[in-house]
Order: structure tokens, then C-alpha cells, then sequence
């Protein structure tokens, strides 16, 4: 009742000062101001100090760390779950690659993909849009309407798909990172990355 009665004090008097802009009124308003704002600042030290002796209270303490030595521990514990994620699903899913030739985008991200293939041991199948090669991918197949079935319109782009259930979900377009295939991959094959987006998923006759 206290805060409310503050409140509506505070706005009220905002807005006489607003309607009659003279010095007293603008110097009231501006005095319950300040004093607001002090209880509102101690209230932010008296939190900090709270959360400091309180582990599970510390917001630095839960999800990506703020600390620089801290963050690239996280980065370094991430990676290697995501990799290892990665490298079970690679027991039955692969990655299809969708190029054109005349990409230049396509030839500099097809190393990544080389290099992400034979770091996590799942198997990325390329596909030429147009029929034309792709250096790095000698047995790449040209689409039989694949890509006209997942509206690929833009490339480079990247689907996990899992032949023996035809399932294939979007993984990105355009040249992404090796941490990002990681992060990307990891997430879409989670059940709370799956549930996320459902309709993301498509279901098709793969070869």
C-alpha cells in the first residue's frame, strides 16, 4: 500500500509539473523523484549483495558466464558436447549440402563443411542444383527435386536429415562457421529444439 501510495504520489505530481511547469512544482516532482530513485538504487545493492552469498540467487553463476576466463571455459565445454552430439547422430543422419556452381559463396563454405565432415564423423551428401561440380565433393548428386520439395531458394544451405525416416529439418543458408553448424545442429535435434519450431520439420522420400 505503501509503494502504490508513492506511486500515484509520484505520478501526480509528474503531472502538475508537466501541466504547470512552474519551478515549485517542477522541484517537488523532481525531489520524490530523486528519493525513488536512491531506494530503488539501494534496492539494487542490497540485490547484488544478496546474490553474491547466494549462489543460486547469482545471475553470473546461471547459463553463458560474463566473465572472459569463465566464457571461454563455457566455450570449451559447449563445443565438446555439441561435437560429441553430433558425432552420435552421424550414426544415422547426414547433412545435405544444396550448391549452384556459379556460387562463389558455395565454393567458400564447401572446406568448412570438408573439415566439419571429417572432424565429427557425419556425413555431409552435396547437392548441385544446377548439375555443375563442386571441388571437394566429387560425388556430389545433381538434385532430382529435392530441393524444389524444401523450397530451397537460396544457397549455400544446410539440412540434417535422417534417411530411414525421411525426416530433414533446415540447419541455415548462406556461409555459416564451424561453431555454428555445432550450435545449430545441437539445438534442432534436441526435443526442446524440435519442439520449438515443429513445423520446421518436413517429412520426404529420401534417397
Amino acid at each position: 500500500m505503501e509503494f502504490e501510495r508513492l506511486q500515484k504520489t509520484l505520478e501526480e505530481l509528474r503531472n502538475i509539473a508537466i501541466m504547470r511547469p512552474t519551478e515549485g512544482n517542477v522541484r517537488r516532482y523532481m525531489e520524490l523523484e530523486m528519493q525513488v530513485v536512491n531506494r530503488a538504487s539501494y534496492f539494487a545493492d542490497m540485490a547484488q549483495r544478496v546474490a553474491w552469498a547466494t549462489p543460486e540467487l547469482d545471475p553470473t553463476l546461471q547459463g553463458r558466464p560474463v566473465n572472459a576466463q569463465a566464457l571461454e571455459v563455457f566455450d570449451q565445454q559447449q563445443r565438446a558436447g555439441r561435437s560429441t552430439s553430433v558425432e552420435s547422430l552421424g550414426r544415422d543422419h547426414v547433412l545435405f549440402f544444396f550448391y549452384r556452381s556459379d556460387c562463389p559463396y558455395c565454393h567458400a563454405f564447401a572446406p568448412t563443411l570438408q573439415a566439419f565432415e571429417a572432424r565429427h564423423g557425419i556425413q555431409v551428401v552435396a547437392v548441385s542444383v544446377d548439375g555443375g561440380p563442386m571441388p571437394g565433393f566429387p560425388r556430389a548428386r545433381a538434385d532430382n527435386g529435392i530441393a524444389t520439395a524444401l523450397k530451397v531458394t537460396q544457397v549455400p544451405a544446410v539440412f540434417l536429415a535422417q534417411p530411414y525416416t525421411g525426416k530433414i529439418t533446415p540447419i541455415g543458408f548462406g556461409v555459416l562457421s564451424e561453431s555454428q553448424l555445432l550450435e545449430r545442429i545441437a539445438t534442432v535435434s534436441s526435443p526442446t529444439g524440435e519442439a520449438m519450431l515443429p513445423g520446421a520439420t518436413q517429412r520426404l522420400a529420401l534417397p
